[in-house]
């Protein structure tokens, strides 16, 4: 007799970020988890999960994975956007989950064996000056990072993306959004100076990274991705609007630094013309937010036809149990590129456990079945939900912009 989901339970918790867990129990006496965490909009997808979706879960087979994907999306009628994708993504992630463990293997190989041994891994260096950066990359390098996100405030600018005051605590609930400032041509000057600056401290071994955080027009993103060339960056991320598919088609034609986009993305159709025009280098779609392990190895796939590589999303904003899966499933995806990889809060190891490490610039997967994360529901009790948003932007005029 085919097993079944005996009980579905959403967690909702934040050690130093808010994180929202779907946990699964089978009755065999299996559990698997999944993440359904969508910063800034956590409840919603917790609403998703616990008024629509938990219902119809009890009962089900958990090893219909396929199945069990196309009932959520295609039954709901309303398909696609972020919420949705992200609940979907829970249950599929905690299926996988499930179906590892039954199997005794790790994950990856249930989705058909390492292709590598370890990823390598970049993560975030910023300051409020190119000094201060400087020494942000030099605190990240002696802690055995081989590549590093560089970002600089930019002068005359109080706040802005990816770049954070010394002791800024964003552990506090809040009531509105923070607010930053924004001024393309005094980023566009800074932008080269920085990277000099870098290479002229580091030299040319070291592979720096830039997010452009989607601010700039087609011609502004040229500007930028040749004024960065003579750096040799790994990759200019997010430079135009994500969703504006005819600006990368001219960005492409303009510079030769590669390019990244798509933590944003909730689907194989948001990346679908980008990938198969080859319009980037990088697909960042992350299991999370695009509808699961299942989805995503769909993207991976049609990138892997047209020579583009992975570099999921990995701030820290994704639970441990979404980088679990991200590891597993890099472990064994053939067009690896490279994976993000921000820390988690320190209180977020009293809440989840993991078998995934890093060590010397790589991150290890784990060899534990199933994706190797497991939570602590108790713990996880002693931290309640604390309301929390992305920061919005403004030009120094007042128009709202791209944050």
């Amino acid at each position: 007799m085919a097993d079944r989901i005996t009980a579905a339970r959403v967690i909702v918790t934040s050690p130093g970020q808010n994180y929202v867990t779907l946990k699964l129990e089978t009755a065999s006496g299996l559990s698997g988890i999944g993440d359904a965490t969508l910063n800034g909009r956590e409840l919603a997808v917790a609403s998703y999960l616990e008024d629509h979706i938990v219902p119809m879960l009890i009962g089900r087979d958990p090893a219909r994975i396929e199945d069990t994907w196309q009932y959520l999306y295609k039954g709901a009628y309303w398909r696609r956007g972020p919420v949705t994708m992200t609940a979907i993504a829970a249950v599929d992630v905690a299926l996988w989950d499930i179906k590892a463990k039954a199997a005794g293997m790790p994950l990856y190989q249930l989705l058909g064996g390492a292709s590598r041994e370890h990823m390598l891994c970049y993560t975030h260096a910023d300051g409020t000056d190119i000094a201060h950066a400087l020494e942000a990359v030099e605190t990240k390098r002696q802690r055995g990072f081989r590549a590093i996100r560089v970002q600089a405030g930019v002068p005359g600018l109080k706040r802005i993306y990816g770049v954070h005051a010394p002791g800024e605590s964003h552990d506090a609930p809040q009531d509105a959004p923070s607010e930053g400032d924004w001024d393309t041509p005094a980023y566009l000057r800074l932008a080269p100076q920085l990277f000099a600056a870098v290479r002229d401290r580091f030299g040319p071994e070291l592979t720096v990274l830039h997010d452009a955080h989607h601010r700039l027009s087609p011609n502004e993103a040229a500007q930028l991705g040749r004024s960065l060339e003579p750096y040799g960056l790994f990759w200019l991320e997010d430079s135009v609007p994500a969703e504006d598919q005819a600006a990368w088609r001219r960005l492409r034609q303009m510079t030769t630094t590669p390019l990244a986009v798509g933590e944003v993305f909730n689907s194989i159709w948001d990346a679908q013309t980008l990938i198969t025009e080859r319009l980037i280098d990088y697909i960042r779609s992350t299991i999370v937010h695009a509808g699961g392990i299942t989805h995503v190895r769909r993207i991976a796939d049609l990138a892997a036809l047209h020579n583009v590589r992975t570099g999921f999303h990995g701030a820290a904003d994704i639970s441990p149990v979404t980088m679990g899966a991200a590891l597993h499933f890099g472990r064994w995806v053939p067009n690896f590129g490279i994976q993000e990889y921000a820390a988690h809060p320190a209180q977020a190891s009293e809440v989840f456990t993991w078998d995934w490490s890093f060590a010397d610039g790589y991150l290890h997967s784990g060899e534990a079945p199933g994706h190797g994360v497991t939570i602590d529901e108790t713990a996880a009790a002693r931290y309640p939900y604390k309301r929390r948003y992305l920061d919005v932007n403004r030009l120094k005029d007042g128009t709202m912009w791209d944050w």
